[in-house]
Parts: C-alpha cells; structure tokens; sequence
C-alpha cells in the first residue's frame, strides 16, 4: 500500500461498532493505547476488517482512515 500520509500507527482490530452508515473501529496500538476511527459500513466489507486483524491507524490532516 502506498500512500501519501507519512503519520501511519500499526495496530490491531479490537473491536467494530457498525451502525447504519459508519462503524467504529477501535485498535490497540500497544501500550495500553487504543485508537477509534469512525469509517463507512462498506469500507469495513471492502477491507474485509475483522476483530484481530492488523491494520494501520492513517493520519492526513485532520482524518483518521484504516488500512489493512
């Protein structure tokens, strides 16, 4: 994956609150330190995220993105 944001934080999948357009997924960075993102429903199924996936907390500016 490459991508033009330089702020990435490896993690892993602790948890997806879905509700009816976005999901919350929260990740454990390590540390004791969790981070949320609030994404759409349809990412979550295009990235096929799952609870104890890794994936990357993406920093742009002022917007979190996932990436597995």
């Amino acid at each position: 994956m490459l991508l033009s944001a330089r702020n990435t934080i490896k993690g892993k999948v602790i948890e997806i609150v879905p509700g009816i357009v976005t999901a919350k997924v929260k990740l454990d960075i390590g540390g004791g330190n969790t981070i949320v993102s609030v994404i759409t429903v349809d990412s979550i199924g295009e990235l096929n995220i799952k609870v104890g996936d890794e994936a990357y907390a993406i920093f742009k500016s002022t917007e979190v993105m996932i990436g597995i």
